[in-house]
């Protein structure tokens, strides 16, 4: 039952890789990464329900906490970004670097 575990996690990382590498939004972007914090989730509820501890669940707790405050933070700088530019794409936040 481990491998099943492990090969939808490794589904869930390679969207959001794919996801990562191929959007220009920037909401797009940070759904992404969420969609890879919670593969590395999956991977950890999984080792640690294999192994038999609690561990796993503690640790995915924790950087679902880590998660969280960086949606907050990515949302607010996308919000941001709409204010300055009237859009959301990553290459109008590359412009504002000086």
């Amino acid at each position: 039952m481990m491998q099943a575990w492990l090969i939808l996690a490794a589904a869930l990382f390679s969207l959001g890789l794919f996801g990562l590498l191929t959007r220009r939004n920037a909401v797009g972007i940070l759904l992404s990464v969420e969609l890879m914090a919670n593969a590395v989730n999956v991977v950890l509820v999984a080792f640690g329900r294999w192994h038999g501890v609690a561990d796993g669940q503690v640790f995915a707790l924790f950087t679902t906490a880590i998660t969280v405050a960086e949606a907050a933070i990515g949302l607010a700088l996308v919000i941001l970004l709409y204010r300055q530019r009237q859009d959301v794409l990553v290459d109008a936040a590359t412009e504002m670097r000086g």
